[in-house]
């Protein structure tokens, strides 16, 4: 029963978020502009037809709009003085950055929900839908902890952590298989299986394509895994830089 009111705590948390930093201008710049303007620079001038391009674009979308927020939502409530007022309520630490890590999910799933909606409908594409869902949705969650553990290092600033995650976000975006197939990395082909985005652009492949480097399976339990080490990391983290942030 406690860890039921925690969850609706949790909740409340989540959309206290989702009403307050989703559609600040650093957040629609970070989460939709770059990664589409990345995609259309990308696809200009290329061979490569709109079943390669998808999966990669559903990547990017995903991967930038749950960690566009999650990395600066502690600086900010450190800054606005609300943090404090938050840690002393009666709701534990890990209830606060579920609740963080909740709204970053649900935003990236209607992000990427819309850009499936217009491959579907726009281009014609005939998608396996059940593994590709089951890989948003824990992809979602994956990223979403990677962003909540970015931003436990107790910067002053919000800047000082977005600029931290854009080191971390955008070579991971060209060791992923976004742009290059794994198949055409050579040696530099074994770095991709230490980012967490690759198996997702492999299970869009995979579903789009029809045919990708890892199986679906093996994908899903991949994310997971990262899923799982990211949210361990980031909460015995937070719980070390607390005290710094006051």
């Amino acid at each position: 029963m406690m860890i039921i009111q925690h969850l609706k705590k949790s909740l409340a948390i989540a959309k206290k978020d989702l009403s307050i930093y989703y559609l600040r201008p650093p957040v629609m710049i970070q989460g939709l502009l770059i990664p589409a303007f990345l995609f259309v620079s990308f696809s200009l001038k290329r061979e490569a037809g709109i079943e390669f391009l998808v999966p990669g674009l559903l990547g990017m979308a995903l991967f930038f709009a749950v960690s566009a927020v999650t990395p600066v939502i502690f600086p900010w409530e450190t800054k606005m003085n609300t943090l404090e007022r938050l840690v002393s309520s009666p709701i534990p630490l890990w209830a606060i950055i579920f609740g963080d890590l909740l709204a970053s999910v649900l935003f990236g799933i209607f992000i990427t929900s819309f850009v499936l909606v217009v491959a579907i409908f726009l281009f014609g594409l005939k998608i396996v839908t059940l593994p590709l869902i089951a890989g948003t949705l824990i992809g979602s969650f994956c990223f979403s902890a990677l962003g909540v553990l970015m931003a436990a290092p107790p910067a002053e600033q919000p800047s000082d952590i977005m600029l931290f995650s854009t080191l971390i976000k955008f070579p991971l975006i060209f060791i992923s298989g976004v742009f290059v197939p794994l198949s055409e990395m050579g040696n530099f082909k074994f770095i991709s299986f230490f980012s967490p985005l690759t198996y997702y652009v492999d299970l869009a492949r995979g579903a789009i394509q029809g045919t990708s480097e890892f199986s679906p399976w093996l994908s899903l339990i991949a994310l997971a895994g990262f899923t799982v080490v990211f949210m361990f990391i980031a909460i015995k983290w937070h719980k070390r830089s607390l005290a710094r942030r006051f």
